[in-house]
């Protein structure tokens, strides 16, 4: 059988994010809305992406690692797709400005629906989201990524079976 050789973290990362890219670019152009369900499914595709790849990271090892190795191997692949996705969230929402502007009248239609606001606190409102979007966009991403990565990461290292190497077998005691 041939020897499995591990693929590296940036190459994890590399393959998530195009799978995720992927994903944001067909709901775009069939016009779906992303957010809600389509929010969930991006979320539990890169728990699952992030679990396989650290399973698969363990195997490939045959399976000598520890908890620790296969989390830093997840979380290192985590910080590869964040920063991929922060780059494609920048460069998506410059290419495509209707769906910014998509995004600030469906959140001023759920202002409007509670009802508890005047149009002027509305505006005020929008206006502090218009001037914050990148840093509130970037920042989301960063830490919605983290926690998922950090959840994700735990549980594949968790579920992924572990032979450690036991340093007194190393010894040569003759």
């Amino acid at each position: 059988m041939k020897e499995q050789k591990p693929i590296s973290h940036i190459i994890a990362g590399l393959i998530i994010a195009c799978v995720l890219i992927i994903f944001s670019i067909v709901l775009y152009f069939a016009g779906i809305q992303q957010g809600g369900i389509y929010q969930v499914i991006q979320l539990l595709m890169i728990g699952a992406g992030l679990i396989v790849f650290i399973n698969m990271h363990g195997n490939a090892l045959k399976n000598q690692v520890s908890f620790g190795n296969l989390f830093s191997y997840g979380f290192k692949t985590t910080a590869v797709l964040t920063l991929i996705m922060v780059i494609f969230s920048v460069a998506f929402f410059l290419l495509f400005p209707d769906i910014k502007e998509k995004i600030f009248e469906s959140t001023r239609e759920q202002m409007e629906k509670r009802g508890n606001m005047t149009q002027e606190e509305i505006e005020k409102g929008l206006e502090i989201w218009r001037n914050m979007f990148w840093v509130l966009t970037i920042g989301s991403v960063l830490l919605v990524y983290a926690i998922i990565g950090a959840i994700a990461s735990a549980i594949g290292a968790a579920i992924t079976k572990k032979k450690p190497i036991n340093p007194l077998d190393q010894l040569d005691m003759h």
